[in-house]
């Protein structure tokens, strides 16, 4: 096991902005099926934490927000946030770009644990796309949304680019935040190009030419 004092590799206020874009979507996902300001902040906080507890238990570390209720107060001001100003958003709009952003973000924050905790580097890049990628299979399991995980957009291949961006990066030497930046910016262009002009991987069977 890591000594904590090893850990984290990237500053922590990285994984609560992760959280924190994670939570705005789960609250907006409430906000779409109209719910209370209870169940917001429940959507906001299991969107929020949901990828990196599967994370932390995967690779044997103390699962990050049960001994620091910080993660909790962020899922509330989300939930909040969302209360007050949804109706000031193009919701579907919102959720789609935030959900990018916390896809890109949170698939390096997830690498850069694993990597801290002494896991390999491509079993890394794997947690850092399961710590982006299944929070928000949660919130879409819970708002009875079909999950973009299950359309043909280019999502998992995101948090890939992004993780393992920054695994690479950080093999070669470039110091641990400026490989992040770089590996969440890779991802996100990634995303946000499929987004705004609709880029997709060949699909199985698909006719060539």
């Amino acid at each position: 096991m890591i000594a904590p004092e090893s850990l984290p590799t990237l500053p922590p206020v990285l994984d609560y902005a992760g959280v924190t874009v994670f939570a705005l979507t789960g609250a907006l996902a409430a906000a779409r099926d109209r719910h209370d300001i209870i169940t917001f902040w429940f959507f906001a906080v299991v969107t929020g934490v949901g990828g990196g507890t599967l994370r932390d238990l995967l690779i044997g570390a103390p699962v990050f927000w049960v001994n620091d209720a910080t993660y909790l107060g962020i899922g509330l001001a989300a939930a909040l946030a969302v209360w007050f100003l949804s109706r000031y958003l193009e919701r579907a709009k919102t959720l789609i770009w935030l959900d990018a952003v916390g896809l890109a973000a949170y698939a390096v924050i997830g690498a850069a644990k694993a990597l801290a905790f002494g896991v390999g580097p491509l079993v890394s890049v794997a947690m850092g796309v399961l710590t982006a990628c299944f929070g928000g299979v949660i919130r879409d399991v819970l708002a009875v949304q079909p999950s973009a995980l299950l359309k043909r957009e280019i999502t998992i291949s995101a948090a890939l680019l992004a993780a393992g961006g920054f695994v690479a990066l950080n093999a070669i030497g470039v110091p641990a935040l400026w490989a992040g930046v770089l590996g969440a910016v890779a991802g996100f262009g990634l995303r946000a190009g499929a987004i705004h002009y609709g880029w997709a991987l060949p699909a199985f069977g698909a006719k060539r030419g």
